[in-house]
């Protein structure tokens, strides 16, 4: 009798820590919203990624999708670790770039460990980056803005986003790959940067298509080439020609988005979240809105969460010595 009591106490005291688990078939509760932590602030790259994506996710997941823009540190490092002490119920999420792989490398003392404390969700995109500067610079080729630069190193500078932003990032490999080093000037987000840019009083900048297209366009900016190894299809940009094909071989830079979760999650919610994900991908209208911003979405086994693990440690790697080579490094 006594055995059949204790029986009954401990699977009343495992139903009770259960009744708080949520389980793939019941997510998401039709009534409870999805937030999208974004480490940057409203109006960047990463946030207009994020908020298509949300739309997308929406119809996909039948609930509200919100971004939460959390800016803040070195690479959006506040937001990241925002979402490491978030619930792993599947209700906060965090949209992220390159910046998951350069981490490691650049801050000294990171409070998560990128193998470790994340649920890899898939990737969302690839974003092509473009060479640009001020319309009232004396170049107006790559081969002339390379001349000019090697001759006027010492008054030339070089504008980015802040430490680990993308721009900052291409500006660094760009440099080493022209062995010249020019003074940079970082910027706490790309509008102001690119606000300085267009009116004369920064140089140049190497950022993400989706905050370049517009100006590049619009004529605003002077645009010598762009990060990938074959050109774009976008009208704004088809007819500008790589940096490799214009003598920088091999040099290819793409901005990367990734979902994430807070290590923990179950494992059918995430699951379900990276079905959600894959037919976002899949959406017409996203796809459309990306597409006109530059960038590519994913069609590869990137969209998936092993795939994106890999490919994220792969990028940890192959920024290390770039980053390591700079001397850029955070606490």
């Amino acid at each position: 009798m006594k055995t059949f009591k204790n029986i009954l106490l401990l699977g009343a005291a495992l139903l009770g820590l259960t009744q708080g688990v949520v389980h793939g078939a019941d997510f998401p509760i039709k009534d409870k919203q999805i937030t999208l932590i974004v480490p940057f602030a409203a109006g960047g790259p990463t946030d207009r990624v994020a908020r298509d994506l949300s739309e997308a996710l929406r119809k996909s997941l039948g609930v509200a999708v919100v971004v939460e823009n959390d800016a803040g540190g070195p690479g959006g490092l506040i937001g990241a670790s925002k979402l490491v002490r978030s619930a792993p119920d599947g209700y906060t999420l965090l949209v992220h770039h390159i910046a998951m792989g350069i981490f490691p490398s650049l801050v000294k003392n990171l409070p998560f460990k990128i193998d470790g404390d994340f649920e890899y969700l898939g990737m969302i995109n690839d974003v092509p980056m473009t060479l640009i500067g001020k319309p009232q610079l004396p170049a107006n080729t790559y081969k002339e803005l390379k001349t000019w630069v090697t001759q006027n190193k010492g008054q030339v500078n070089l504008a980015n986003a802040g430490l680990a932003s993308a721009s900052q990032l291409c500006g660094m490999l760009w440099q080493a790959t022209i062995q010249v080093e020019l003074a940079t000037v970082p910027y706490k987000g790309t509008a102001p940067a690119m606000t300085d840019l267009i009116g004369g009083q920064v140089d140049l900048m190497c950022d993400q298509t989706t905050s370049t297209s517009s100006q590049i366009e619009a004529k605003k900016v002077k645009a010598f080439g762009v990060t990938t190894l074959k050109r774009l299809t976008t009208p704004a940009l088809k007819d500008l020609a790589t940096l490799d094909e214009q003598g920088e071989k091999g040099f290819n830079v793409t901005i990367w988005h990734g979902l994430y979760g807070p290590k923990g999650m179950p494992a059918d919610v995430a699951l379900k979240i990276n079905s959600a994900l894959k037919t976002a991908l899949k959406d017409p209208e996203f796809i459309k809105k990306q597409e006109g911003l530059g960038a590519v979405v994913i069609t590869d086994k990137r969209s998936e969460p092993a795939e994106h693990k890999r490919f994220v440690l792969s990028e940890v790697a192959r920024w290390a010595p770039v980053i390591k080579g700079a001397a850029v490094y955070a606490d």
